[in-house]
């Protein structure tokens, strides 16, 4: 999968939604002609039959119109806009404010009972003091010309750190040694970060790995950032879009490698499983 390609959990989505229309369609006793007839051209209704092209909310209220099955409509709409979800430009995203980005994971966060965080660019959010916060979500502004409700955004982060302290949650992070090395801001404010990671170590429901530099990596690949919810859910960041992984196959595919990663960690204490 290439960093701008959806994953295959949205391709597989996108399949099954297909697959849906042509069920509609047969129903309707119409063929892929005939729906082309009627004012659809043959060559879409094959896209998105296949799974190749994702339908916008006008396209399914044609399609429903053509196949008399009107009363479909609303939850195809739904299904379609989930599979969208699942694969988002960060341009897009950030488009309606890097606040509102921070406060549209709160209600993931608080479902979640065990979280594991893998980082290879920056230190995690759950971990970030506000400076750190501030110089890395100054960089979206300066990157992708977010919105620049920069302090906003900090605050929202910073309320969103307190799942740390709610009771029976478990915590487990890595982080490639190069983040912790890379100065984010200023050197003051990685200084303090580095202090600021060291003091959340004495959290007891908190385990945070360091893979070395120069380590014998083996199987365990530096990847992009990723997060774990528990075993329904992995969010992925690659550099032009955020990925949602649902489909239990790919989620198992994040675990082996997180498991991996853990295994040439220095941790202390040990990651719970």
């Amino acid at each position: 999968m290439s960093p701008s390609s959806p994953p295959s959990s949205v391709q597989e989505a996108r399949a099954a939604l297909g697959k849906r229309l042509r069920e509609i369609r047969k129903d309707s006793g119409l063929t892929a002609r005939a729906v082309a007839a009627a004012g659809w051209h043959e060559s879409k209704s094959s896209r998105l039959e296949n799974g190749k092209t994702s339908p916008s909310d006008g396209d399914i209220r044609v399609w429903t119109h053509i196949c008399r099955a009107e009363e479909q409509a609303a939850d195809l709409i739904a299904t379609a806009r989930g599979i969208d979800g699942m694969y988002i430009e960060w341009r897009r995203l950030e488009s309606a404010g890097l606040k509102r980005v921070q406060e549209s994971v709160l209600p993931l966060f608080e479902r979640t009972i065990w979280f594991r965080f893998y980082q290879s660019q920056v230190i995690p959010g759950l971990l970030q003091t506000q400076d750190y916060t501030r110089a890395v979500l100054d960089t979206v502004v300066a990157l992708r010309q977010a919105p620049g409700d920069v302090e906003e955004a900090v605050a929202a982060r910073m309320n969103r750190q307190r799942v740390l302290h709610k009771g029976g949650r478990r915590f487990a992070f890595l982080i490639e040694e190069w983040v912790l090395r890379s100065i984010i801001g200023t050197s003051g404010t990685m200084a303090n970060q580095l202090g600021h990671l060291i003091g959340m170590t004495a959290a007891p429901t908190l385990s945070l790995g360091v893979i070395p530099m120069g380590v014998v990596r083996g199987k365990a690949w530096p990847a992009e950032p990723f997060s774990m919810y528990d075993e329904t859910q992995v969010s992925a960041e690659l550099v032009s879009a955020g990925l949602t992984v649902t489909q239990p196959c790919e989620i198992a595919e994040y675990s082996k490698t997180f498991t991996e990663l853990a295994g040439i960690a220095v941790t202390e204490p040990p990651p719970g499983s």
